[in-house]
């Protein structure tokens, strides 16, 4: 007989998943600002530079929420806390990496 998986494993996967998914949006960030003033010369976007700069620094923070929280381990309520803070702040900084993205394709910014 298979068992579900308790509340606190699917929540500790899910933070797990989470910290390695914002590791990778801050470099994806950096790289796209790099490329943006390697290939984009004097065409580039300032303001767009500086959106997605802003957005690697929500993915900073929530990571470093989320590492925070894998860490406590006998601080539950803390530990929630942190953990539903870093997931809201990661929809609105992947909610403001798509902005972000439609305004660089859409040549807005």
């Amino acid at each position: 007989m298979s068992q579900e998986p308790s509340k606190a494993f699917v929540e500790l996967d899910l933070t797990i998943h989470i910290f390695t998914v914002l590791a990778t949006l801050v470099g994806v960030c950096l790289t796209v600002i790099g490329i943006m003033r390697h290939l984009g010369g004097p065409r580039a976007s300032h303001y767009g530079q500086e959106l997605i700069a802003i957005d690697a620094f929500l993915f900073l923070i929530c990571c470093i929420l989320s590492y925070t929280a894998l860490k406590m381990r006998n601080h539950l309520k803390r530990k929630s806390l942190l953990t539903n803070v870093a997931d809201y702040l990661f929809i609105v900084a992947l909610s403001l990496m798509a902005v972000i993205c439609g305004l660089i394709v859409y040549e807005v910014i």
